[in-house]
């Protein structure tokens, strides 16, 4: 039988997501592929330039709803170093808390967006039924559901009430019990098991090679985890990530849940550690923040996806050039790997598995002079890139 093109998105029942993959199949399995992506770009790293070093909170926020505060962190951290600010730590533990909480709305979403690929629309509703309980509680604690614009420079924009951490506190018991049931499904389930077990797999050497991040990585067995770094109140706090050793769609899933409790715990740890500290939410900042023209930064953080990257470089009154390397877009270069030898069916479930984020990941279309066309580019060609336009 001859190999041949199967066209998987962008439009696609089993992907709501503008995302293109060439699949080359044997029948009905997978030989090889070719992501496309550039369908959602909106040109936000150009849009940095334009703006002032504050206004630039508030575009960092949206470059995703689902873990935009990570976003805020990130450049907030990013221009707090290019200062040489240290924010209060009270401030550093209330980024970790709504941090967490974010990280535990977009597991849940995740895993609930696997539940209904797999076909169990029970889960999924079950799932997306605790995700509420969630997103009340971001609500609680910002102001929001979506969009907190908790971060500013120099801290956060306000702080908890006594009252407020005692709902968090009673929303966190639920949510544990709710993660401890969902862990006995995924590791029990026959159904579950069967549809995710051994699909998807990426070995440990394999995952070395094309360095993807977050859970997707950990799954396979690797310890790397920015929060180990200690940024943030991290620091403060005992924290060890959760490493697996199954590296197909079932252990990515774990992984995730074990981190919602792990979440949980550091939430509660940090919300105990609040009592003792100062008040003080926030550093004095001016107005019009002017940063020495060439100093440049890079901040990370780990988001629910991964190691989110900013790199930063000052332009005196605003950035010259703000660069975002997404978890997701990293994710990607293992994604050929993971659906080689699968079947046609698995590709909704091996990418679900992912937790992919699509509005983090385009921002831009590379299109290839001799060729004309759009394609992915590796690590080593950036490298290579230089100056120039190339680099803008």
């Amino acid at each position: 039988m001859h190999d041949y093109f199967l066209p998987f998105g962008p439009q696609h029942p089993a992907l709501a997501e503008p995302m293109h993959i060439k699949l080359r199949v044997d029948g009905e399995t997978i030989v090889g592929s070719e992501l496309v992506l550039g369908y959602n770009h909106k040109g936000i790293e150009k849009s940095f330039e334009a703006r002032p070093w504050v206004k630039g909170v508030y575009l960092s926020e949206r470059v995703c709803g689902i873990c935009g505060h990570y976003h805020t962190s990130c450049y907030c951290q990013g221009i707090e170093s290019l200062m040489g600010l240290e924010i209060p730590e009270r401030a550093e533990y209330i980024r970790l808390i709504i941090a967490e909480v974010e990280r535990l709305h977009s597991h849940l979403f995740g895993l609930g967006i696997v539940a209904w690929e797999i076909g169990l629309d029970t889960l999924f509703h079950y799932i997306f039924r605790d995700r509420e309980l969630v997103m009340d509680t971001q609500e609680l604690l910002t102001g929001n559901r979506v969009h907190f614009v908790m971060n500013v420079i120099g801290g956060v924009r306000r702080d908890f009430s006594l009252g407020q951490a005692r709902e968090v506190e009673r929303a966190l018991k639920k949510l544990e019990d709710r993660v401890d049931y969902y862990l006995g499904i995924f590791r029990n389930d026959a159904s579950v098991k069967n549809r995710l077990r051994h699909i998807g797999y990426l070995s440990k050497p394999k995952a070395k090679q094309f360095t993807p991040v977050g859970p997707n990585v950990r799954a396979s067995g690797i310890d790397y985890d920015v929060r180990e770094t200690g940024y943030s109140a991290y620091k403060h706090l005992e924290f060890k990530p959760i490493i697996g050793q199954g590296g197909d769609a079932l252990e990515r899933c774990l992984i995730r849940l074990k981190e919602c409790k792990q979440s949980i715990g550091l939430i509660r740890a940090s919300l105990a550690n609040m009592d003792r500290l100062p008040k003080e939410t926030s550093l004095k900042i001016p107005a019009a923040i002017n940063i020495r023209q060439g100093l440049e930064t890079v901040s990370r953080v780990e988001a629910p996806r991964g190691e989110l990257l900013y790199y930063i470089r000052s332009a005196g009154d605003r950035p010259y050039r703000v660069k975002i390397r997404t978890p997701t877009y990293q994710t990607f270069h293992a994604l050929e790997e993971m659906l080689k030898g699968y079947a046609i069916a698995d590709v909704p479930v091996i990418l679900a598995s992912l937790d992919p984020c699509f509005s983090c990941t385009d921002r831009m279309t590379l299109i290839d002079d001799k060729t004309r066309k759009e394609r992915i580019v590796t690590k080593h060609e950036i490298l290579h890139m230089g100056g120039g336009s190339h680099g803008r």
